[in-house]
């Protein structure tokens, strides 16, 4: 067995049972413990599993892995890049998990224009927290309002993590509201990386009100404003507008933009990142 089809074996069955052992994996997938192990350390490096310590024991070793809350299958894909959706995955009453693909090729590349050392605020969205998944083990000073962020960040000693309070909604995690503008209203850094639920010729959306407001602070309080966005958004308006097009810095999205959105944040002076997805 090739190790991408042990990896989404391992993630299939973390979907099932939210929790596992290593021992059980192995007789699962018939190798060795050693072999296991490797794989999960693996996925645990993209973020796509938690490793934990303690509970019940086995043989001394008392190793447990976890999907973070994240995770959940209904906000974040558990697949790996090159394998194939899932066939219910086109029946699916959002578009995130349809575009797993395109917000993790996205992710990959928008952390690779954050440099060590940076300050850099990452707010809530799953296309966000791709960015956020590249970043671990960097040494960086992290601010963000989304607690899946934060919890990627928390047992990192190489970054310093700054997590802002506020009223969290209970489906995302993510922090917004008065309380959080006013903490971020104190602080400065020199990039922010935030997601979109739509894009028009008007600018950005979010279908969050409080979001939306926070959102709008974090543009203030950045040096540089990067949005990351899959293809899927543009043409689209949502709930409440956040800013103009010519307002950003950065658009990181995928290669199925379409001419006409090129050419128009081009002409919005906005610096254009395609990252390609398509497998030829």
């Amino acid at each position: 067995m090739l190790a991408e089809q042990r990896r989404n074996m391992i993630l299939e069955t973390m979907r099932n049972e939210q929790y596992t052992q290593l021992p059980k994996l192995a007789r699962l997938l018939q190798v060795s413990e050693s072999t296991v192990r490797r794989d999960v350390e693996y996925l645990e490096d993209r973020g796509l599993l938690r490793r934990t310590y303690g509970g019940v024991a086995y043989r001394g070793e008392g190793i447990r892995m976890a999907l973070p809350a994240e995770e959940n299958p209904a906000t974040f894909p558990l697949h790996l890049p090159g394998t194939p959706v899932r066939e219910d995955a086109a029946n699916d009453e959002t578009l995130r998990e349809i575009h797993w693909q395109e917000k993790l090729a996205i992710g990959a590349y928008t952390a690779q224009m954050i440099p060590e050392g940076d300050t850099v605020l990452l707010d809530g969205g799953s296309t966000a927290f791709a960015v956020a998944r590249n970043l671990v083990r960097r040494q960086l000073t992290l601010v963000t309002n989304s607690l899946p962020v934060a919890n990627l960040f928390a047992a990192d000693a190489g970054s310093e993590l700054i997590l802002l309070g506020g009223s969290v909604c209970p489906r995302t995690g993510v922090v917004r509201g008065p309380y959080t503008d006013v903490m971020l209203r104190e602080l400065r850094v020199r990039r922010a990386v935030i997601s979109a639920a739509g894009i028009d010729s008007d600018g950005f959306y979010n279908n969050n009100v409080l979001l939306v407001e926070t959102e709008r602070t974090i543009h203030r309080i950045a040096n540089e404003l990067i949005v990351v966005a899959d293809s899927s958004k543009f043409g689209h308006k949502s709930l409440a507008h956040i800013c103009s097009l010519d307002a950003v810095n950065h658009i990181v999205t995928d290669d199925g933009i379409s001419e006409e959105w090129i050419d128009r944040i081009r002409s919005a002076n906005v610096q254009l990142h395609i990252v390609t997805t398509r497998i030829s």
